[in-house]
This record gives C-alpha cells, structure tokens and sequence, in this order.
C-alpha cells in the first residue's frame, strides 16, 4: 500500500510540476530580444492589440470579410467584358482601317474562272484571273496555299490593259492526279490584297 500511495503521489508531484513549466515562459522569445508575450488563465495577450486567444478568426466568405458578428463588404471594381476582335470605340472602324479596307484604289480581282473544275489527265488545266487597282496590281497563284514557282510544266501569261488593268492566265500541261487541289489567284497593290479560289480535281478521258 506504501509503495502504491507513493506511487500516485510522484504522479501528482510530475504533472504539477509540468504545469507549472507550460505556464512559465521565459522573457525573451527564441532568437529574439523581446519581451515575448504574457500568459494568463484568460487567454493569450499580444502588445500591439492583436487577437486574443478565444476570439474568432476573420473568414473570408464571397459577402465581405466576417469578424465576429460584424461584416465588412469589400466591393470590387466591376470589370466590362471585351468581345475577342472588338473595336474599343465599338463597330467604328479607325481611319487607318477605313483607308485600308474601302480605298478605291485598292487591288481588287474583278472577274475569274469558275469556282469548281475538272481537267482530264494528260490535258491542260488553266485558270484566268483579271485584275484592277492604282497602282497596277501584281499577280501571284498558289496551290493549296503555296506559292507556284518551281512546277516543271508550269506557266503565267500576263497582259496589262491601260494603266490599272492586268490579266494572266495560269497553265499547267499536261496536267497529272498530283495537280488536283486548291488554285488562288492573288492580286495586291501597296493598298489592298484580294484573291479568288478555284477547286479542281481530274477526271479519265473516256473514249
């Protein structure tokens, strides 16, 4: 029963002295000369006013910020959405722009082949495109979207009418299955670039 009894009372002795430690605090907090902070029953005290041990933490909710029961509203600064390709001034278009799009100088193709074709293998394939803008307009075809230059059986005949006109004529013979595809004529001056397409694939001679 002694060993027992003393026993409870070493217990006792080791938890008021850990109490007595946890409420102890030394001045001057670690790897700082302050004073450090006090320590009460109540609760935690800062010197500078700060929040008490016990009282509420502000949550940031979509409303405000919320301390406690009072509620402050942070209004943000509203935000007009910009369309993607929007003229800041609206559908006004800028003088540059206007000078640009509706100069009546600019290069424009005024008459073309058709739109949709077919050639014959071993055949010729040829399109026409005219012209017309101040300075005269130079031409350029492409197939598929690159420039025709180098083709071994192609050829461009330009005429040039007066002083704003150019005609030319685009020839590819004989023509093969590779030349089947997308044809551009494009016209384009120091004010405008305008084009006109032409699809066409081939088709058998059949006798």
């Amino acid at each position: 029963m002694k060993s027992l009894s003393l026993r409870y009372g070493l217990i006792l002795f080791l938890l008021i002295i850990d109490s007595l430690d946890s409420a102890a605090v030394p001045k001057g907090g670690a790897g700082s000369g302050g004073r450090g902070v006090k320590v009460s029953v109540k609760g935690m005290r800062h010197k500078a006013g700060g929040r008490k041990a016990g009282e509420r933490r502000p949550v940031l909710s979509s409303a405000g910020i919320r301390a406690g029961a009072n509620t402050v509203v942070q209004e943000s600064p509203t935000l007009t959405a910009v369309g993607v390709g929007v003229h800041p001034l609206g559908n006004r278009k800028t003088e540059e722009s206007e000078s640009y799009y509706n100069n009546p100088n600019g290069a424009k193709v005024i008459d073309a082949s058709h739109f949709e074709s077919e050639y014959i293998l071993g055949r010729k394939l040829a399109f026409y495109c005219k012209a017309q803008g101040v300075p005269r307009p130079h031409i350029t075809w492409l197939k598929d979207g690159i420039e025709l230059y180098a083709h071994p059986f192609f050829q461009v005949h330009e005429y040039k009418v007066g002083k704003d006109l150019i005609k030319s004529k685009m020839e590819i013979d004989p023509a093969t299955q590779k030349d089947s595809g997308f044809y551009e004529c494009q016209a384009d001056n120091k004010y405008a670039i305008d084009k006109r397409g032409f699809r066409t694939d081939y088709t058998l001679d059949v006798y």
